[in-house]
């Protein structure tokens, strides 16, 4: 039974690998299009946004909330018991914190879109300003606005590292399709590129006490509006990623999740 509840954990990370590539995907679009300025705004909130006003949006939306619930599982039970084996040294704690923070995040999003799909309207405010408006009414707010920051920004040097070195290929089968590598070099470098923005803007509303600095992921995009064709080439990375996540929804080779067994080979797919 353990294996069969550990292979079901599997199989709902690879959904919400599919669902986090689908979000990305109608990320690009939005960002590529006239339209839609509003949903951008509101990031990967907006996509879902999105979605709960085409026509079968709140079933799409309920098997969205389903693949992320299961992917925020799978990275909680690979942060808390390291069943990825990344080690307690300093960059395996780094990194397994990160997970657990991308639990949270997807549980979120999960969340976010159980309440679109019940036909509950999203706020048309800005979130993550709103967040760090009520830490700043902490005494200790602004430092942790300051560490999240920080974690971003290590987020971003990890996705460009991995970019770079293609270091995120270890974790893809070897029967990808060819053009996974650039595909994923260039969605990651993409993804690393608007994490510092976010990471940069949490730092500035840490030493500035102003939530007003604080940029969610969509803003961060809108900002680089000005660039022009540089903004549409960082936009198609964006959907780029999404194509990438994918890919990593059917290729990625995940270990097994369940701490209590003792196998040591990952589970590929079929």
């Amino acid at each position: 039974m353990a294996v069969d509840k550990s292979e079901k954990i599997v199989w709902l990370a690879r959904l919400g690998y599919a669902v986090r590539g689908a979000v990305y995907l109608l990320l690009g679009y939005l960002l590529l299009s006239t339209t839609g300025k509003d949903e951008v705004q509101q990031g990967t909130t907006g996509a879902l946004v999105y979605v709960s006003e085409i026509p079968g949006g709140p079933a799409i939306l309920g098997i969205s909330a389903f693949g992320l619930i299961g992917y925020a599982v799978y990275k909680l039970i690979a942060g808390l018991f390291d069943t990825e084996r990344l080690g307690t040294d300093v960059k395996g704690i780094g990194k397994r914190i990160s997970y657990v923070v991308s639990a949270v995040i997807y549980g979120a999003l999960s969340w976010t879109a159980i309440q679109l799909a019940r036909g509950a309207s999203a706020s048309s405010g800005n979130q993550s300003r709103d967040l760090a408006e009520t830490a700043l009414g902490f005494d200790l707010g602004p430092v942790a606005l300051g560490l999240v920051g920080v974690a971003l920004l290590i987020g971003a040097g990890a996705q460009a590292k991995s970019a770079y070195d293609l270091g995120f290929m270890r974790h893809i089968a070897s029967d990808a399709p060819p053009a996974t590598c650039w595909i994923g070099r260039i969605g990651l470098g993409t993804r690393a590129l608007v994490f510092l923005l976010m990471g940069w803007s949490l730092l500035r509303s840490a030493w500035f006490s102003s939530s007003e600095e604080v940029r969610s992921l969509g803003q961060a995009m809108l900002d680089l509006r000005e660039m022009g064709l540089g903004f549409s080439i960082v936009a198609a990375g964006i959907a780029l990623f999404g194509v990438f996540s994918l890919i990593t929804a059917r290729y990625r080779i995940i270990p097994d999740p369940d701490p209590n067994l003792n196998v040591r080979s990952p589970l590929r797919p079929a």
